[in-house]
């Protein structure tokens, strides 16, 4: 077998310092500056290390893949057998991903695995849509996340879930395919608090309910529950001298508009005696504010996908969600706030953390009390 993998390196960069996704030279320098760290390889080993039949003399599976920080490093590191078809620049750019999966499909691979975000699956989508055509065979793909926004429903869950996918696809293991969209937001719209999300086009996955990643969905106005109870319960129960991540997203907002204060619709705020102590934090300014002192974590569950932590909100690092439940020892700290519609949306799949760490993530699972309205909680199972 014969397979294609790719990473985006700068993909997910500016996440945990709070630019909200990775796409332009500007950008990528700007996060570089504020001391960000590439974690697009991280989650690629996350993802193949699950892949357990594969060896350096292997001879029934071969990996083509883009030289250094693009795919050889991991795979070298990994000791599975590989060949390099591509030697892209000092710093990869979107046109290194395209030149790469073009040599994939010259290559005849059978499956083409790339870590990255939706920009990522727009240059996949982008070569192989043409190759497509012009050939007349669509070629499956397997995405890993690793992008700071990841709206669409060609990548798994999580890396953990990507490798367990490919290893089904080695292993033989007879799997239907499907055409899933490739959605990509206009990140400049994004930093300013505005979500316009485009279909592109369509990649062919594996049908998996339950380790792909569906399309994330917005709010049911025809079946909203009122967000003003949710913000209400929440802002009552806050305590004195205690610090309040107020995370991302539409439902958190109305906590900051019951409040009367600023808010960072699609960033991380920092609220104190119901006061606003800092706005659109990054990682680290987060845990200088934090230091040594009590706080709470209010998140959302995006809808239709489930997840709480990972998508959009990377500013939550490893580093933040453990200070948070280190000082209860376990995840009483995390209050996560959904209307019962987004629930429903997830059609009893189970909320999931992402964090980057298979440890804290299965740290985090557990039931969790979400709150769905003033004074109303719901049983829900994370991870």
């Amino acid at each position: 077998m014969k397979i294609g993998f790719v990473i985006n390196p700068l993909a997910g960069i500016g996440g945990s310092v709070a630019l909200k996704g990775s796409d332009g030279n500007d950008i990528v320098e700007l996060a570089l500056k504020r001391g960000a760290r590439p974690q697009a390889a991280a989650r690629a080993v996350l993802a193949l290390q699950e892949i357990k039949q594969v060896s350096a003399d292997d001879t029934a599976v071969l990996f083509f893949t883009a030289a250094n920080a693009m795919g050889e490093d991991v795979l070298r590191a990994l000791n599975f057998p590989c060949e390099i078809v591509y030697q892209g620049g000092e710093h990869s750019t979107a046109e290194d991903t395209k030149s790469a999966i073009r040599l994939f499909v010259e290559n005849n691979v059978d499956l083409i695995v790339f870590a990255g975000g939706d920009g990522t699956a727009r240059d996949v989508l982008d070569v192989l849509s043409v190759s497509s055509s012009e050939q007349g065979v669509s070629i499956p793909v397997v995405g890993i996340p690793a992008g700071v926004k990841i709206h669409s429903a060609v990548y798994a869950v999580t890396p953990l879930y990507a490798g367990e996918m490919i290893n089904q696809i080695i292993a033989g293991n007879p799997m239907s395919l499907h055409e899933a969209q490739v959605m990509d937001l206009d990140e400049e719209a994004f930093r300013k608090g505005v979500v316009n999300a485009k279909c592109y086009g369509y990649l062919s996955v594996p049908v998996d309910d339950t380790r792909m990643q569906l399309i994330k969905q917005g709010g049911l106005p025809q079946q909203e529950i009122s967000l003003q109870e949710i913000a209400e319960d929440v802002i009552e129960s806050m305590e004195t001298d205690v610090y309040y991540l107020i995370g991302s997203g539409s439902t958190t907002a109305g906590i900051m508009e019951q409040l009367s204060l600023p808010n960072t619709l699609l960033g991380i705020d920092i609220v104190r005696n119901q006061t606003l102590v800092a706005s659109d934090v990054d990682e680290q300014t987060i845990l200088k504010i934090i230091d040594d002192l009590p706080v709470r974590l209010v998140v959302t569950v995006i809808g239709g996908q489930g997840h709480v932590f990972g998508r959009g909100n990377q500013q939550l690092s490893e580093s933040v969600i453990r200070y948070v439940i280190s000082q209860v020892g376990n995840q009483s700290n995390i209050i996560i706030i959904a209307t019962n519609e987004k629930l429903q949306s997830l059609d009893k799949r189970p909320m999931i953390a992402d964090t980057g760490n298979n440890d804290l993530d299965k740290q985090l699972a557990g039931l969790y009390s979400v709150v769905t309205g003033y004074q109303q909680k719901t049983l829900y199972r994370l991870n």
